[in-house]
């Protein structure tokens, strides 16, 4: 049976929206469940509703994603295997072999994911590929990202794309403050 951990409210303060999101632990590990509201691409109106399934050490198993824009919605099914192994619909994704997590660029909820997994101690840094999922599109690609453990809360978050933040986290990794991103607002 699935337990809540924690229900959190995110404020976008780059896209102009909200997203609600909740951290459960299920029987094989963990999940995230969530609603994001934004305005992207010219303001156009998007919705996405994500759930993220990992196993008990925080590695991507299942991500399912709806997206709608306008009149379009898109919908994108990963499954992952332990072995890296990465499909959509069935089709193997090979580009993905060296990804263990999946980054939706909708949310700050799966910067979780490495934040667990790696256990970082104060000042040490890990290089990680995710399948970066990208919004309005709803198209995934590698994606590689350094993480940097600050303080007891706090990790720097650089990726290839040239883009570098820092974030404060809970006690459970979920993000407090995604600096120029998001900011929590509530949590339960």
């Amino acid at each position: 049976m699935d337990t809540l951990q924690k229900v959190v409210l995110w404020r976008n303060l780059l896209a102009g929206g909200s997203e609600y999101c909740a951290l459960w632990r299920t029987p094989e590990g963990w999940a995230l469940r969530g609603t994001a509201l934004a305005a992207l691409n010219d303001h156009l109106p998007m919705v996405a509703t994500y759930e993220v399934l990992c196993d008990v050490q925080w590695r991507t198993r299942r991500v399912v994603v709806k997206g709608t824009s306008g009149r379009n919605t898109r919908t994108i099914n990963l499954s992952v295997d332990g072995r890296g192994r990465w499909r959509s619909s069935r089709k193997q994704l090979p580009a993905l072999s060296e990804c263990v997590d999946v980054d939706l660029g909708i949310t700050p909820a799966t910067n979780t994911l490495p934040i667990r997994r790696l256990k970082l101690k104060t000042g040490q840094s890990a290089s990680v590929t995710a399948a970066w999922v990208k919004f309005p599109e709803i198209v995934v690609q590698p994606l590689a990202q350094t993480y940097t453990r600050l303080g007891p809360d706090r990790y720097r978050y650089e990726s290839t794309t040239g883009f570098s933040t820092e974030i404060l986290v809970d006690d459970l990794g979920l993000v407090t403050e995604y600096r120029s991103g998001w900011e929590r607002v509530a949590s339960l």
